[in-house]
Formats: C-alpha cells, structure tokens, sequence
C-alpha cells in the first residue's frame, strides 16, 4: 500500500541498501515496464502473485490497471475500468484524462486489489465514482464489484456527486474495510465536500460514509487514509466555504470502523486559526496524516499533519484535543506541499522529512522531551514535486532518503537520512527518467526501486554479486538441491532447461530461492532429477 503500511512513514527495511550499494544504483535497462496512460499514484509489490512469481501493479489515468512480472516488466495481466472522464467535461481540473489517481491497495489475506475509477459511461456527459475489487492473480473483477459511489454514499442527507469530486487521496484496508477518501477539482469549483467512504469487504453492499457539513473541507492530501492500530482510520481535510463555525475542515479527524465520527474532542483537531486558514485557502490536509511514535515523548504516541501555511503540527493521537492549539508546532517553508511526509528512526531519535513547496527537501527531527518540539536536522535544494520514501537496513541503521524530481530533474536521488549528505546523485543518462509526476513516490523491495510514470514503470537495482551455486546436493528422494551465497534481501528466480543453448529467457522458471539466513540462498527442485538438466539463477 502507499508507502508501505497503514501509519503511511513511507520506510522499507531492505538490508540491500546499503549506502555502498544504494551508491552504485543503477536502473535495469532491460525492465519493460510499459503501460498506458499518465500515472500519479505510487506502484505497488506483491511478493507472491500469480504463480508465486512476484509482480508490480501500475494505474494509470486512463483507467488501466496493469500487473506486471517484476523481473521483466513485461504485462501479466491488464485491465481496462471504463471510459476516464476528459477535462473539458468537468467545471475545473488539472488532470486531463481523469481516471485512477490515488494509490489503490492491496488486501494480501485475499489477494484482492481495491482500486478507485473516475470513469464517463456517457463517454463525457456523465460521471460516476467506480471502487473495483480486483483478484490480484487474474485481474477478474470480484462478485459484487464496482460499487458506484454517486449511488450508494451519502451523510446527513447531502448525496455524493462524482461530477464536482476528486479521488486523489491512497486507499487503505483496516479491519474488513475498504476506505476510500475524496476532496473537491483542482480550482474548489462547485459544490463539493470533504467524503470517507467504508465498503465491506465481504459485503460490497453495506456502503458507509462521513462528509464534511460545510462545502469544501476535501480530505485530498496524497497519502490518504492513515491508521494507527489497523481499525480506525484517519484522515486530514482541507479548507471550507462560508462558514463561521468549525464544520469538518481544517482538521485531522480520527474515527471509529465504518466510518463513524464520533464529534468528540478526543477524535479531531482543528487548529484556533483555522477560520482564517479557511479564508486564504491555506489548507491543513496537504499530506495527509503521517502516524509517529518518539519514545521516550511525552505524549509519545503523535500524528503529524503538514498544511499549506507552511507549518508542521504535532498531535496527540489519544486525544487529538477539539479546536486547540497543537502539541508543538514548526514553520520550515511556504506554499503548496502536496506531497506525502515520510518518517524514520535512527541511533539519534526520530525524523520526519518532506518537500518545502518545490525547492527544497528538509528533515527534521522530534524531540524525546516533554513535549516533544521539531527542530531542524538538514536542508537539501531540490527541485521537483516527488514524495519522498526511505529504506534502512534494519530499521535504524544506513537510512537514505529517497526523492523523485518529479516534474523538475526528473532523476532519482539519495541522501543519508542523518546528515543529508548525498548518496546517490541521480546516475547517468541510463537513469534518467521522463514524464515524471507530482506525487511520485517509489516502492522498495528486494533490492530494487520500482517508480511508475507515464507510460513507463521504471526499476532501480543495487549491484547483484556474481551468483555461484555451491552445496549441490542430491537428496535421498532424488531431488536436487542447490544453495549460494549473495546479498541479504536480495530476490532471485531459479529456471531450468535440458538444452543449454537456449537463452534464459526460454528457459522454465521453478520459482524463487528461498533466503534460508541473512544472505543464505537454497533451492529445492521438488521434481526427482531422472535426466540431463541445466540450473541457471537470476535476480529478480
């Protein structure tokens, strides 16, 4: 899911990435990764997919949605949601088509795939709000899917309406529930609210949902829904319209499975000034809800929100407190920060890191004090509109803060997660990459970053050691078994041929290595050897 679970810190811990090895990244030329359509949302991994063979899912705007081998890059299976919606058929809007923006999600206890669709069935006339339930292994639509959203969500008596909405926000899964969160167009033009939406997912017809009273209020940050105990969701809204009590904006809500809000103080936070944030358009809910813990904080257990004012919040998720004044607060920078905020532990405390605007990558850290502040930890210049991610070897040693230059440098980069200093500089002209967008932020795992874009998912790898098979083995049952030695996290597939003149690429893939020990690799051919037969190994 978007970056890598439900708190939404954006951290993978994958002991390839070394700051030696993230160094040398270079992107695998070979990878084909070809879809069709812009794409703003983040690519997503699954480890065992159709076959047992591991796969990236890639959406596009143009409502495709695409499982492809994560070793080749070419299409496993494709789907097609419907018709997206043009521009001109709506009242404002800047993204043209406009189908599948927000990061869908992956519910792994059933390999389902829940992605939302912006479609036109009228082909521009009419839109509809479409939630898919997906088999991840077929790309089969489950029974009871889509749920169309303009039809089945309303509060308080005010009725969705795709035609003024948006879907920009990551879906999550939290205890049976599919949440699904919706802000206004680009431009706040019409009549539109700041929408949760809950289906169960065993029941696609129990359709819930919360809206903001007032008009206005989207909860349209990038990273979406956010939980801190996998049950209860959060989100972040947005600015609201001509109104003199607080109605649902500004504010970070917490609430109960379903959705359900309960009104009281202890599940929302508005700032005291959030009247006047409402009237210069200076909206809370930017990023969305990043969940934090500080050990040794008091109060420990946080929740960061970062608006379009320029300052970071701090909260107390047990009691996020009504409208009040924050935890602590920090101002580091100005102007629209539309990407998602990305947390991280080391040997010397706790960070939080994001984009200022589009100039600057900053890092901060949390205090373990009483409360807690937010003090500086480094700046980096640059530019582009990309959300940042982390990867650590084991959760607090060698962190790197990765950062697309969406829409500006268009490379990658990577900074040492303490002091900013740079680890990987973008690479060559082969790492270049094209068409990039705001929001971009990649996915880590096995030792490869995988970056979707337009029309293209591109994948990044750390340097894969020579593979040298050793401890060959015929067990007593006749069955083959081999091992080999080579970098912790690291994914490797196994093939087998009786000509060895073929290319690997012809030749039968038996599946993964299993790492049986930090960098300890073994396979077993299940099948009893009864003739001449040719291994080879690769990575991915």
């Amino acid at each position: 899911q978007h970056h890598n679970d439900y708190m939404r810190d954006g951290l993978y811990i994958d002991p390839a990435f070394t700051y030696s090895s993230a160094s040398n990244l270079t992107r695998d030329v070979n990878f084909n990764g070809t879809v069709s359509g812009n794409v703003y949302a983040q690519p997503l991994y699954i480890d065992n997919g159709p076959g047992g063979q591991p796969i990236v899912i890639a959406v596009t705007e143009s409502n495709n949605v695409y499982a492809l081998n994560a070793a080749s890059g070419d299409v496993i299976w494709q789907d097609h949601l419907g018709a997206p919606v043009p521009v001109s058929s709506l009242p404002c809007g800047d993204i043209n088509p406009l189908g599948i923006t927000g990061t869908p999600v992956v519910d792994l206890t059933n390999d389902t795939l829940f992605v939302n669709a912006m479609t036109s069935p009228s082909g521009g006339t009419s839109t509809r709000d479409l939630i898919y339930a997906l088999n991840v292994d077929t790309g089969a639509t489950n029974a009871g899917w889509p749920v169309d959203v303009d039809a089945t969500a309303k509060f308080d008596g005010t009725n969705f309406t795709s035609g003024t909405q948006q879907q920009r926000g990551a879906l999550a899964v939290l205890d049976g529930y599919v949440y699904v969160p919706y802000g206004g167009l680009d431009g706040d033009c019409g009549t539109y609210h700041g929408w949760l939406v809950g289906v169960e997912e065993t029941n696609p017809a129990n359709v819930l949902a919360w809206a903001t009273s007032a008009n206005g209020g989207g909860a349209w940050g990038v990273g979406g829904v956010s939980s801190d105990d996998g049950v209860h969701p959060f989100i972040a809204t947005g600015n609201t319209f001509n109104v003199s009590t607080w109605s649902g904006g500004e504010a970070v809500i917490r609430f109960q499975p379903g959705p359900v809000f309960s009104g009281l103080t202890n599940d929302y936070w508005a700032p005291t000034n959030w009247y006047s944030l409402d009237g210069g358009d200076l909206d809370l809910g930017d990023c969305g809800p990043l969940i934090v813990n500080v050990p040794g904080a008091t109060p420990s257990e946080l929740v960061v929100a970062v608006g379009k004012d320029g300052y970071a919040y701090l909260l107390d998720r047990t009691n996020l407190g009504g409208v009040s004044v924050p935890v602590t607060k920090h101002h580091f920078g100005s102007g629209q920060m539309p990407q998602a905020v990305a947390t991280y532990q080391t040997a010397l405390g706790t960070y939080i890191v994001c984009r200022s605007g589009t100039a600057s990558l900053d890092a901060f850290q949390i205090t373990a004090a009483s409360p807690p502040a937010i003090v500086s930890a480094w700046t980096k210049t640059e530019d582009g509109e990309g959300s940042p991610f982390v990867t650590s070897t084991d959760g607090t040693n060698d962190p790197i803060v990765w950062l697309v230059g969406s829409e500006g440098d268009q490379e990658l980069h990577g900074f040492n997660g303490q002091t900013g200093a740079v680890i990987f500089n973008g690479g060559g002209t082969n790492e270049l990459m094209s068409n990039t967008r705001r929001f971009n932020t990649g996915i880590v795992a096995r030792g490869r970053i995988y970056i979707a874009n337009d029309n293209k998912v591109y994948a990044f790898t750390v340097p894969v050691p020579p593979i040298d098979l050793t401890q060959l083995t015929v067990l007593p049952d006749g069955v083959f078994q081999f091992g080999f030695t080579n970098t912790p996290g690291l994914s490797f597939t196994v093939y087998s041929t009786t000509n060895l003149f073929l290319s690997l690429t012809n030749w039968t893939r038996l599946g993964g290595a299993t790492e049986i020990s930090p960098g300890q690799f073994q396979f077993t051919d299940a099948t009893p050897v009864s003739y001449e037969r040719f291994y080879g190994v690769s990575s991915p």
